[in-house]
């Protein structure tokens, strides 16, 4: 009998565009098409209205494209382009607030051996500009934990997005001087260890890779990007089962290209579709 085949490796690709636009006039297209390939996408804060979409932007990278956009124009949105048509395709996680803001996209699939894959873009909210926001992403945290809870008891996922969290120091440059903002509060990382310590997801970069000075965001001041003074924010949250078929050595963290204020994360998966 014939060893089985291992199952191709597909490739997922996670970006804060901070604007599609603008990410496009920088050259994101070309690269998703002759260099990233990926067989998803997922895009957090494209900031256009459905008026606004164009072939370039339904069409990335030769992928089929699906949004969530926000009621305010200008403002937040998300995108999930695909290679495989999923069984269904779902637009918010069930929270009116954050529904409104377009935060959230699903698609979902059935794996060759059974299971259900759901594969997530979503972009958590900043809480950095205000304390009003700040309470807002709290609120956020609270909401999103449940529906991460109903996600898998259902299958496998894979969750990608922005999470504005940066978990542990070795997660950000200067952690000292950040131990009181956004995005390093002790409540903060008090929610991604629960998510990881007690809920069982996998943080998929992090277990393949434990190299300090891996950034995905990097602020516009002081030459922060050039100095390579980063957060890592960007995430592949993952159930166990489709965690362990990330392939070892797959990610990486793109900086050769400067399409936005982060960096594409794409890591791959032995998915047996």
């Amino acid at each position: 009998m014939s060893p089985a085949r291992p199952a191709p490796a597909l490739r997922v690709t996670t970006l804060n565009a901070n604007g599609l636009r603008s990410a496009l006039t920088k050259g994101l297209g070309p690269w998703l098409l002759e260099q990233a390939r990926p067989d998803w996408l997922c895009l957090q804060e494209i900031r256009v209205t459905p008026a606004d979409l164009n072939d370039a932007m339904r069409g990335l990278g030769g992928l089929r494209g699906a949004f969530h956009h926000a009621e305010r124009p200008g403002y937040s949105g998300v995108g999930l382009y695909y290679r495989l048509e999923p069984e269904d395709l779902r637009a918010g996680f069930g929270s009116p607030e954050f529904d409104a803001e377009g935060r959230y996209l699903e698609a979902r699939y059935r794996l060759a051996d059974g299971r259900r894959l759901a594969l997530v873009s979503v972009y958590f909210p900043s809480g950095s500009s205000s304390e009003l926001r700040q309470q807002a992403k709290f609120r956020f945290l609270d909401a999103f934990e449940q529906h991460m809870r109903e996600l898998q008891s259902q299958g496998e996922v894979i969750l990608c997005g922005d999470v504005n969290i940066a978990h542990k120091e070795i997660d950000l440059k200067n952690w000292k001087g950040n131990l009181k903002n956004s995005g390093f509060l002790p409540e903060e990382r008090a929610w991604m260890s629960h998510v990881l310590d007690d809920l069982g997801w996998v943080d998929v970069f992090r277990a393949l890779n434990a190299q300090p000075d891996q950034y995905t965001w990097w602020s516009n001041r002081g030459q922060a990007r050039a100095r390579n003074v980063g957060w890592r924010i960007d995430y592949h949250l993952a159930t166990p089962g489709v965690a362990a078929l990330a392939r070892r050595g797959s990610e990486s963290i793109y900086v050769g290209q400067r399409f936005s204020d982060h960096a594409p994360l794409s890591i791959d998966y032995e998915l047996p579709f």
